[in-house]
């Protein structure tokens, strides 16, 4: 028996090849499903099913993709929004062979109403499960979110009570095997590890310390996550099925960048980069950050050009945008030299360091701003006095008020998510803007005091 995990970078997906004596199974494969038949293809197995724990919000599903490409069929669970094209409903209790490995259906609701885990047995041992795929029911260190059904926000809680009362019965023996890692938005407190067993979680996850039923529903009641508009997007590409990706986008002409037309330029080098001269009106989004902003400030009717520091850091780019569904890709750029030697639209961008943030403070400039664009519960768990909170995500919908004519200066954990929203406040007419480079990082380094 053989288990490989397959991490997609930025988005923190968690796929799973699972073969045994010539057959195989893919659990929730992503858009780019080649990986998965170069496993195939090096193990001599064929795919002959393909499992999913839920409906994914964050990025597009390769299951039938997968299905198109090998005849294997796939399952999902019950109770699903709408009906999923092109799968199987599958439910509690039955039971998949896979070679010598055996798949058993647990059905987690909580996190979406059509959650699945599936356990996995060895069956050449009776002693209980050796792991389980729980999907985003449970993480290394958290639980899935529950916030995707407003109106039955107490219901869907203690379903998800119920199912982690489930997971927990499997044995403390038995390994866990999420959807998700650090850094997904499906969840907040994860652990920066991919690796852990039902004991280790019932004793060290705080959720699942949470021993009553109604105390469990009140913690997740008051928790508070961001749904991103591409979600939408995600859950009508993952009930009807999506076509493969395009392909890789081209090198374009340089006088594309000077005139792009409607598109939008979106430069994915890196904040020090992009400080350093940007096209004007471009998009300041870095390359590891793509799946975490992307969804929330690119318009999915419009084109884009990358600009990227190298062929390679474009392709990547394009990669991650593809496999959360933005395909419109017309071409990339390698740095922004030939807006520079054309007297094109090139500008830079100013960092403020803390003695500076603490001057205006002191002593504020006319109609001077400090926002910070940190996520609500990280601006409640601290944040300097005066600071006026906007998330990242959320800008054009909170800065209304503020005149575009004055000063402001944008501040996040460490300045990376400040220049992304510079970008975006440049985009939108703010002409006299800079950052807080370090941001509270660098605040709270100095000594600095916070509300």
């Amino acid at each position: 028996m053989r288990l490989e995990k397959i991490k997609t970078p930025g988005l923190a997906h968690l796929s799973y090849f699972l073969s045994a004596d010539g057959e195989a199974a893919v659990i929730d494969p992503r858009r780019d499903i080649e990986v998965y038949l170069e496993l195939a293809r090096a193990e001599g197995a064929i795919i002959t099913h393909v499992f999913e724990t839920h409906r994914n919000e964050d990025l597009i599903s390769g299951a039938p993709l997968v299905k198109h490409a090998t005849g294997a069929e796939v399952w999902h669970g019950p109770n699903p929004e709408q009906p999923i094209r092109y799968a199987t409903e599958t439910h509690d209790g039955q039971v998949f062979e896979i070679g010598g490995a055996m798949l058993q259906v647990l059905e987690t609701p909580g996190h979406t109403d059509d959650s699945l885990s599936f356990v996995l047995y060895d069956m050449n041992f009776d002693n209980g499960p050796i792991g389980v795929f729980t999907g985003d029911a449970l993480f290394v260190g958290d639980v899935g979110r529950t916030d995707f059904y407003p109106e039955r926000k107490t219901e869907v809680a203690g379903m998800l009570f119920d199912s982690l009362q489930k997971l927990v019965g499997l044995g403390d023996q038995c390994l866990i095997f999420p959807a998700h890692g650090a850094g997904s938005v499906c969840g907040s407190g994860m652990a920066d590890r991919e690796f852990s067993s039902i004991g280790h979680e019932r004793i060290n996850n705080p959720r699942l310390q949470v021993a009553d039923r109604d105390t469990f529903i009140n913690v997740k009641l008051n928790e508070h996550h961001y749904i991103p508009p591409y979600f939408e997007q995600m859950e009508r590409c993952n009930m009807l099925g999506t076509e493969p990706a395009p392909p890789a986008p081209l090198p374009c002409s340089p006088a594309l960048l000077l005139d792009p037309g409607e598109r939008i330029c979106l430069d994915v080098r890196g904040i020090f980069d992009f400080a350093g001269g940007h096209r004007r009106d471009a998009l300041c989004i870095p390359d590891d950050m793509l799946a975490a902003f992307a969804g929330w400030l690119l318009p999915a009717e419009r084109s884009i050009l990358l600009i990227a520091r190298d062929d390679g850091q474009a392709l990547d780019a394009a990669t991650t945008l593809h496999r959360i569904g933005f395909d419109r890709i017309d071409g990339y750029f390698s740095g922004v030299m030939p807006l520079a030697v054309n007297n094109g639209p090139l500008e830079t961008l100013e960092f403020a360091h803390t003695k500076t943030i603490r001057s205006r403070l002191d002593n504020p400039p006319q109609g001077w701003t400090l926002l910070d664009v940190r996520a609500k519960d990280e601006y409640e768990g601290g944040h300097i006095e005066g600071a006026r909170h906007a998330y990242v995500g959320q800008l054009s919908d909170t800065i209304p008020d503020i005149d575009p004519g004055n000063p402001v200066t944008v501040m996040c954990g460490s300045g990376a998510r400040a220049t992304i929203a510079a970008s975006v406040l440049r985009r939108q007419g703010f002409t006299n803007v800079d950052v807080y480079i370090g941001s509270m990082k660098a605040w709270r380094s100095a000594g600095q005091s916070t509300t």
